[in-house]
């Protein structure tokens, strides 16, 4: 299963560069990288060096959520706004390629790197979109940088996450703590935590959910540390 994810990824990646989008790995600071696929007109290359500059298109900025990398969870909307609007896709730091030395962990930390990555993309402007986790550092990054944010789309999100917030949101979810919900040890807690942000799964074949958990639990180990985010988690992998 795990081939076939790869496949899967390639084959995403290769439609997304059609679409005009191209990958990019941008030093934020030393240790401190971020994935975030571009439209391929703001790139421009100097004595073999790559410069970047906002395009005549207005930006947006698709921010994902708790699951993921960015373009898995954007793929859709990217195909449709590409011809209109200049399309950023960023992994946020601990996912997908996004990866940072420091141990900071905030909403905060998250909206300041994502900020600074847009400077160093020549991007003075955007139009943000944001899906639950991503529309709670949508609504961080407006507040603090809000020359950056010119309008924001949000959905699935709250402006700040409270403990009043959470503790309801998690009983409605019947789990005792957001640990359980987004790092599920078993196949059920996997299936819970996809329902949870969808309002209808579509009928997928149980080797195919198993594969995808098995993925899953790889990205969780290689994308960031789980004990760094959760260290009261005594975290086991599960298997199907």
């Amino acid at each position: 299963m795990g081939f076939l994810f790869a496949l899967l990824t390639s084959l995403l990646h290769g439609i997304i560069k059609l679409a005009g989008l191209r990958l990019r790995t941008i030093e934020i600071e030393p240790g401190t990288i971020m994935n975030i696929w571009v439209p391929k007109e703001s790139i421009i290359n100097v004595d073999g060096k790559p410069i970047y500059e906002q395009s005549k298109k207005p930006a947006v900025l698709l921010v994902h959520c708790f699951a993921m990398d960015g373009i898995f969870i954007w793929f859709a909307q990217v195909l449709a706004l590409t011809r209109n609007y200049s399309v950023y896709v960023p992994d946020l730091l601990f996912f997908g390629g996004s990866t940072t030395d420091r141990t900071e962990r905030s909403v905060s930390f998250q909206a300041e790197f994502l900020a600074k990555g847009m400077e160093i993309l020549g991007v003075e402007k955007v139009n943000l979109v944001g899906l639950s986790y991503g529309g709670i550092v949508g609504f961080e990054m407006a507040k603090l940088y809000p020359k950056l944010v010119h309008s924001l789309v949000v959905t699935g999100s709250v402006t700040e996450l409270t403990e009043s917030i959470s503790q309801e949101s998690l009983k409605l979810s019947g789990v005792s703590s957001w640990a359980d919900m987004l790092l599920p040890e078993t196949m059920e807690g996997f299936k819970r935590m996809l329902s949870f942000g969808a309002h209808k799964l579509p009928w997928i074949p149980s080797f195919v959910y198993c594969g995808l958990f098995e993925v899953f639990l790889v990205f969780l180990s290689c994308s960031f540390s789980i004990s760094m985010h959760f260290p009261f988690m005594n975290y086991k992998y599960a298997k199907c």
